[in-house]
């Protein structure tokens, strides 16, 4: 199997901080898998409401992760706060990638980066939407 390999955009336009707590450790005594989803998962939803939006309300649309990946580059641990800086790309007709970077915050240390795949959607007909033109103005001025 090619290994995963996420290109990095020059900035972002947003940035967070989210800690990891003991729940995130796994025997390992490092970050879990499923615990990195969890606080990325936390960071997009910062993201959005950022802009002023819910993820279930993007000017009248919400959206769906279609895809995601990611890939490691370090190890993170317990007490450390991870800074989640995201940014989207590589529009299309009804959705776009988030791209996003993971660092231990003290360190700037990198942990993970990945892209989100999201779509778009319109709960109420249940399709697809267009990304909403609010989202492309506010998220080409935001700065980080």
């Amino acid at each position: 199997m090619a290994r995963v390999l996420i290109e990095l955009p020059a900035q972002f336009v947003f940035s967070t901080e989210v800690p990891i707590y003991i729940t995130h450790i796994n025997k390992a005594q490092h970050l879990d898998n499923a615990a990195l989803i969890a606080l990325l998962s936390e960071a997009r939803v910062r993201f959005f409401r950022s802009l002023g939006y819910d993820e279930l309300d993007v000017d009248g649309v919400g959206i769906v992760v279609a895809d995601m990946a990611l890939q490691y580059k370090s190890e993170a641990f317990h007490g450390e706060t991870l800074v989640f800086e995201m940014t989207p790309d590589d529009f299309n007709k009804y959705g776009c990638d988030l791209v996003w970077r993971a660092s231990d915050k003290a360190t700037g240390r990198e942990v993970a980066r990945g892209k989100t795949g999201i779509l778009f959607f319109d709960y109420a007909a249940r399709r697809p939407a267009p990304v909403p033109q609010g989202f492309l103005a506010r998220t080409a001025s935001t700065p980080a």
